[in-house]
């Protein structure tokens, strides 16, 4: 018996015979699939900040106006030493690098010539010296006994010529003379007493001696002579080179044995208790500063030590002839400053050479 549905009225009904194949369901429509979620936003939204900030950064860096470093160089005392005697360097008594003390032998030099117009002139000094002494001493009595001699020698010739142009005056008025004898006897009796006077003379002499301008001309010769052995002396002391203050042999240019030449540097020291630091600035850059303003500077030998540093000159540099007080076209001429920076605080370790920079605007507020 089968087994049928139902049936509804008013609604028809087929029933399949039996060995009919049983129809399969057709498969449904595929759906379209689901829209993923947009997993990468988030980084995509951060890059694009990104970007746009390094952009932003790029442009603020450009249109920033760069900030001026100035360099300059530690520089010190500097003392060029120099012979004022010629000669040859016999021994160097230093090296490069020393430290000396004031009044420290830095060499020695050979001089025999000086040496000897040393001696001479000691010699010449000990003559004035007596030459004086001679003078002041005045006449030796041996020297006015002769003087005295010679006056009575004198006058007895003009005894001796009297009586013999007196016989020849009597001769010659009897007529038995001859005037020739006369004209003799005349003559020696003058001869006589001119001898005789001279003699009178020298004796006067020699009894009041020296007149003081000959005795200020032997001062004056001694004076003479003592200020050249003192000038020869001066010299030769000169011929061991001493540092004349504290210093550090900086440079030697000379070699043993060598001529020295008065003037021409033999070597040059350094007092590194006297060092600044050096900068060239054009003046629309001096104008803010001023003497007394401290200002930082960096000093790259030193691992970029900061140092603090006080202004204490500002002078204008040379110039050359062809300067020119303003351009025909264009802008002004600007001018060169040197400036000098001392550090406050005194660093051993800073050295004359050593490079200096400093962010000009940073360092001069």
């Amino acid at each position: 018996m089968d087994e049928r549905e139902p049936s509804v009225p008013g609604t028809r009904t087929f029933s399949p015979p039996a060995d009919a194949p049983i129809p399969t369901p057709a498969p449904a429509a595929p759906q379209p699939p689901a829209k993923p979620r947009r997993a990468g936003a988030v980084p995509a939204i951060i890059l694009t900040l990104i970007v746009a900030a390094i952009v932003g950064l790029s442009l603020w860096y450009l249109t920033w106006p760069a900030p001026l470093i100035i360099q300059g160089e530690a520089d010190s005392t500097r003392i060029d030493i120099a012979a004022r005697v010629d000669g040859r360097l016999a021994k160097m008594l230093v090296k490069r690098g020393d430290n000396v003390a004031a009044g420290q032998a830095l060499l020695d030099i050979d001089s025999p010539e000086l040496l000897a117009k040393l001696d001479e002139a000691k010699a010449g000094e000990q003559l004035a010296e007596a030459q004086l002494a001679r003078i002041r001493a005045g006449t030796r009595a041996e020297s006015v006994a002769t003087r005295k001699a010679e006056i009575d020698r004198t006058a007895a010739d003009v005894t001796l010529a009297q009586n013999t142009y007196d016989r020849a005056a009597h001769l010659a008025a009897t007529q038995f003379g001859t005037q020739q004898k006369l004209d003799e006897a005349t003559d020696e009796l003058r001869v006589a007493q001119r001898s005789y006077d001279q003699a009178k003379l020298a004796y006067q002499e020699a009894v009041a001696g020296f007149t003081p301008e000959e005795v200020r001309m032997a001062e004056a010769k001694v004076t003479e002579a003592d200020a050249s052995v003192k000038t020869l002396q001066s010299l030769v002391d000169q011929l061991v080179v001493i540092a004349p203050t504290a210093t550090q042999v900086y440079e030697i240019n000379i070699e043993q044995g060598e001529v020295v030449a008065p003037g021409v540097p033999l070597l040059s020291l350094v007092d590194l208790n006297d060092i600044w630091l050096r900068f060239d600035l054009r003046e629309d850059l001096v104008k803010q500063i001023k003497l007394g303003d401290r200002i930082v500077v960096h000093i790259p030998a030193l691992g970029d030590r900061p140092v603090t540093t006080e202004i204490k000159l500002i002078a204008a540099k040379g110039e050359y002839a062809s300067w020119r007080s303003t351009r025909a076209t264009g802008d002004f001429d600007l001018r060169t400053f040197a400036v000098r920076a001392y550090p406050v605080e005194r660093i051993p370790e800073l050295r004359p050479g050593m490079s200096a920079y400093a962010d000009w605007p940073a360092a001069a507020k």
